[in-house]
């Protein structure tokens, strides 16, 4: 803390500078705005995990002191503040803050009877709160084998015994039912054993994944630990012009924002009244949904007019058709009260970053092939004529009945004498609605008829071809169109297939057309050429002054410095410190009994950044639940390459690039690679649920990113020439009492150590339990 004399003679330093270098700022340059500064990678103290070993889940949670001042909060952090448990008297939470959550509710699929599995052996019998939870069936619902039969009335029992919300399969998918069964409320924590869980912020709501032991906690205590992420702010300047949809926000955000910018951060979306309303709640949904593939753990919309406006439409309907199916969650008295205490981003709340995109400069566009960071402009594929094999307009995504409406309408606009036509020669076109409300919806106007007059071949509600389950999936060497999230290579079927994602009307151009095209609706604004995004907010005079404002920021640090150095020269050296660390002393970490002090072994570098769960373990094993540990082994990573099961060795070090383990909840990618009896991965870094996953299923990990950099450095090459997967030679060494690694390139090569984050002994507990869920069965057993 600077002493006030010494702040103001920095400030009068500081004022000095800036008359000669912040008086003509350089307007043409859109400047970053870092209000706090928030890194994947901590200058000075790195978590093994980085958002979440340090403090991980306990006995004894972290405890929190109340704030000296408070400060304006975030809608994320508002909302956090609600269903935060144990807080201390007058404590505001904020960005970086461990915490017990107990969501407003915890939804499971397919996933439900693993996650029973996981609550009954931990000791627990009874559900803590029976209407917290929720279950759907939606992922493998054409899998009609006596085994998935049998799980499927399993859960169904299970959640009758306990009186828990069940929704058979058929009903819709799983995050569809949360939104529009009212479960996903606006201004709540609603959480899902599901990466797409995103999706509830088109409706206010916050929404975040949690995986499988996380859920198995939940059901038991109504609890659970979370961090809050560093949160993003992206504003949205302009309108949609006709023709863009909600697809092509978030297509381009992926791809024109695609060096992992918002990794593992809270996203909150705002922007003016009318660029707002631009976007239609469905929309909403479609960006929030596939924040998920952009590196976002959550993406929340505001309670604003038009969310008002769709939840009163709801509540009318609800009210005036009583004989529709519902739990009586939408009624004009909830949304009185939602109004009345609507819960809004504080005037001066702080972001990690900011980012912004002006819509009215954005045209159609199209992810891929095989990559959501591969964003590419409509009219440019469609000059290429890339021919297609199969068009998909499924998922929870872009499958709702105003989706469908768009599809119907192109093949209206193109019927000659009132005759539909007929999807391409050689297209097989498959559609699946979001709800069997959403479906019946589409039949009373007539698009779910329309597509099938033009060919389309229904399949039922639930996830299917999207995840790569059931009818329908890519063959070798096809291509296909989709207006699902994801596009991970092999993950709607043969990894030698390529895969496109786009809006509805654009996979049903394609599909009439016979290759990647459009309806041909997008009005260009005059005078548009590109598309305007940047850091900031997209006021420029905004970021101008903001940009002035870090100026003085960074001139007052280095006046401080210099201040510092001129008492030290006159004054001599402070006095020592009691910090280990700052005197030079070596900090150890404490290792529990029976714990390695180090792990090591020869690294296997597999040289690609967004490895992604579908690579590391194939969909269409993750809801088999009877596969052996020799079967995980075999699989582990062979949709990234089929070659690392012969390449990899028990007792490797596998080596990867940046947002290792992105994409889905799924625990198995973890636990394959124990099954591969890989003891440690190390990273650039990671995808937050992976490293969730991770902890929960004892799979040590690292972050490192100067190892990336020498090992590409040194076996570098072009795509295609260098191999996936590849043994290098080099030792690591995890010395995890000194928190430090150690590194030998090679035979006679260069050694060279760095520090790393510490593994606290609550998390070597939890690992050398063999991972949460064993953890907490042996904590019961001592009550």
């Amino acid at each position: 803390m600077m002493l006030p004399a010494r702040r103001s003679l920095a400030l009068a330093f500081a004022a000095t500078r800036s008359s000669r270098q912040i008086l003509h700022p350089r307007t043409s340059v859109v400047h970053r705005v870092r209000i706090a500064a928030y890194t994947t990678t901590p200058r000075l103290r790195q978590d093994a995990f980085h958002t979440q070993l340090e403090n991980a889940p306990s006995s004894n949670l972290p405890s929190v002191k109340p704030s000296a001042q408070q400060t304006p909060q975030t809608l994320t952090e508002k909302i956090v503040q609600r269903y935060s448990v144990g807080l201390a008297p007058g404590k505001k939470v904020k960005a970086g803050d461990y915490l017990t959550l107990a969501p407003h509710h915890c939804m499971t699929h397919d996933n439900s009877w693993p996650v029973a599995m996981k609550f009954m052996s931990i000791g627990a019998s009874k559900i803590h709160d029976n209407k917290q939870v929720v279950m759907t069936l939606d992922h493998d619902v054409q899998n009609k084998s006596e085994s998935n039969l049998k799980k499927y009335k399993q859960i169904e029992e299970f959640a009758g015994k306990h009186g828990v919300d069940f929704y058979p399969a058929g009903r819709g998918i799983g995050h569809q039912i949360m939104v529009e069964e009212g479960y996903a409320w606006p201004g709540t924590v609603t959480v899902a054993s599901d990466s797409h869980s995103n999706m509830y912020g088109g409706v206010g709501c916050l929404g975040t994944p949690m995986v499988r032991t996380d859920a198995a906690s939940i059901w038991a205590t109504g609890r659970t630990w979370w961090q809050i992420p560093p949160i993003a702010k992206v504003t949205f300047t302009g309108i949609l012009p006709p023709g863009v949809t909600g697809k092509d926000v978030i297509v381009a955000l992926c791809g024109l924002f695609n060096n992992d910018d918002v990794l593992n951060h809270a996203i909150e979306f705002t922007g003016t009244e009318q660029t707002m309303h631009s976007i239609p709640v469905d929309d909403r949904l479609t960006i929030a949904n596939m924040t998920t593939e952009w590196g976002a753990l959550t993406g929340l919309f505001p309670i604003d007019s038009v969310l008002q406006a769709w939840l009163r439409a709801k509540a009318t309907t609800s009210a005036m058709f009583s004989d529709i199916p519902s739990r009586g969650q939408f009624t004009h008295e909830k949304i009185d009260d939602l109004i009345k205490n609507q819960l809004a981003a504080d005037p001066g709340a702080t972001y990690a970053k900011s980012l912004y995109l002006n819509l009215s400069t954005l045209s159609p566009f199209v992810a891929g092939p095989n990559s959501v960071k591969i964003a590419t402009p409509l009219k440019d594929l469609e000059a290429k004529n890339i021919k297609l094999d199969k068009a998909y307009l499924v998922s929870c995504t872009n499958s709702r009945a105003s989706d469908l409406a768009q599809a119907a309408r192109v093949f209206r606009e193109a019927a000659k004498d009132g005759v539909i036509p007929k999807v391409a020669d050689g297209v097989k076109f498959y559609i699946a609605a979001a709800s069997l409300i959403e479906q019946r919806e589409a039949e009373e106007t007539g698009d779910w008829q329309v597509l099938l007059d033009a060919g389309a071949q229904p399949l039922p509600s639930g996830c299917g071809p999207c995840i790569g389950l059931g009818t329908g999936l890519l063959e070798p060497g096809e291509n296909g169109i989709s207006a699902s999230n994801r596009n991970f290579k092999g993950r709607m079927g043969s990894t030698d297939a390529k895969a496109y994602l786009a809006s509805p009307e654009v996979v049903a151009a394609s599909a009439l057309q016979g290759k990647i095209a459009g309806p041909g609706w997008y009005e260009k604004p005059e005078g548009v050429e590109k598309v305007i995004i940047g850091e900031g907010n997209g006021d420029h005079q905004h970021d101008k002054a903001i940009s002035i404002e870090e100026a003085l920021d960074k001139l007052i640090e280095e006046a401080e410095a210099m201040i510092a150095k001129a008492e030290t020269d006159l004054l001599g050296a402070p006095a020592a410190t009691t910090d280990g660390a700052a005197a030079g002393e070596e900090i150890l970490t404490e290792i529990l009994p029976g714990f390695p002090e180090k792990v090591e072994g020869e690294i296997v570098f597999c040289d690609a950044d967004n490895i992604n769960t579908d690579g590391i373990y194939p969909g269409k094993y993750t809801y088999q639940d009877n596969v052996s540990v020799e079967k995980m082994a075999e699989v582990c990573m062979e949709n990234y390459d089929k070659s690392f099961g012969s390449v990899a060795r028990a007792g490797d070090i596998l080596v990867s690039g940046f947002n290792f383990g992105c994409g889905s909840s799924r625990e198995q990618a973890a636990t394959a690679i124990l099954a591969k009896k890989i003891p440690l991965v190390v990273a650039g870094s990671f995808g937050n649920i992976f490293s969730r996953n991770s902890i929960n299923n004892a799979l040590m990990g690292v972050e490192v990113p100067r190892l990336v950099q020498r090992l590409r450095e040194t076996f570098g090459g072009k795509e295609g020439e260098k191999p996936a997967t590849r043994r290098t030679g080099w030792k690591f060494v995890w010395d995890v009492r000194r928190s430090k690694v150690t590194v030998t390139e090679g035979e006679g090569g260069e050694t060279w150590s760095q520090k790393v984050g510490e593994l606290p002994p609550n998390v070597q507990e939890i690992i050398a339990r063999g991972g949460l869920e064993k953890w907490v069965k042996h904590q019961i057993s001592l009550n």
